[in-house]
């Protein structure tokens, strides 16, 4: 494991091939039960003040890639306040705590993104919590592996939009009003919205949907000096693949045969990508998808 982001290395080998045994959990999963668990940036990432001030709500916050985005952040300098659903409160307790260390303001605000309501809520109590709002940034999703069409039903396939694509056109809608100039969006597509997975049919089309929609909101933001870019994960091992995500079988090969890398990602490994779309340093990028899959060619 390296010492920090910074530390420089073989990038095959800066983290281990989890080939992790076959597993299961009830959806929506804890990353504490998982085996290894997913490696966050808890002892490895160092903040340079690069979003000093800045105010963030972060969904899927609770764990994987949301929970590794959310310390990253708040090493950076930023208020952050996690959206995640509240099965998952003992996952987010750990999370919390990890921007609390480092004085920086901690907001949980636990629901369900399929709850219409639900979106106003989460920005209304960010923005109270936070004292305003400038970053958001949309990490939860949902993921169910079925091994035929025939097999996805109406309910999981409408379940599947209503969370990855419905529930982040909401939030956005309730955000806008109190997002200023120099604010940014920052959505999460998947390489699956490139090459879909057979068993995994609406969740690809799904990330191909905030794929199109997010390029769209960027052209129509970035006149208001609102910024609007995607980060587009390769396989990276977060709870969602034993809660349902793949199929269980196929996990002590997860990664490892589709990412030239020869690895799956580490959520780690992630959370730099949101922190540079985020940053002033991202100024004269709006509308870009940045994949960071391990080698597997995009178009």
């Amino acid at each position: 494991m390296p010492t920090d982001q910074y530390e420089h290395g073989d990038p095959r080998t800066r983290y281990p091939d989890v080939q992790p045994e076959p597993q299961t959990q009830d959806e929506p999963g804890l990353q504490s039960a998982m085996d290894p668990v997913p490696d966050l940036g808890e002892t490895s990432y160092r903040g340079t003040g690069r979003l000093a001030g800045r105010k963030a709500l972060i969904t899927g916050g609770d764990s994987g890639i949301g929970g590794a985005v959310a310390i990253a952040f708040a090493r950076e300098g930023a208020d952050v306040a996690i959206a995640y659903l509240p099965e998952e409160q003992s996952d987010a307790d750990h999370v919390l705590e990890q921007i609390r260390a480092t004085g920086r303001t901690a907001v949980a605000i636990p629901g369900d993104l399929r709850d219409k309501a639900y979106a106003q809520v989460l920005v209304d109590q960010a923005v109270a919590g936070l004292g305003g709002l400038d970053a958001l940034v949309s990490v939860a999703g949902k993921q169910r592996w079925q091994p035929d069409v025939l097999d996805i039903t109406d309910d999981q396939f409408e379940a599947t939009f209503d969370v990855n694509v419905f529930g982040l056109f909401r939030l956005v809608k309730a955000a806008l009003p109190h997002l200023q100039p120099g604010a940014t969006i920052t959505t999460t597509a998947s390489m699956e919205a490139y090459k879909p997975a057979p068993d995994r049919l609406d969740y690809a089309a799904s990330k191909g949907a905030i794929n199109n929609l997010s390029k769209g909101l960027s052209q129509l933001l970035v006149e208001r000096g609102i910024r609007v870019n995607v980060v587009a994960p390769g396989p990276t091992w977060t709870v969602l693949q034993p809660s349902g995500g793949v199929d269980p079988s196929t996990l002590p090969e997860f990664g490892s045969s589709e990412s030239p890398m020869g690895r799956a990602g580490q959520p780690a490994e992630l959370a730099p990508a949101y922190v540079f779309l985020a940053s002033d340093e991202s100024s004269y990028v709006v509308g870009e998808t940045l994949n960071v899959n391990g080698g597997m060619v995009t178009p």
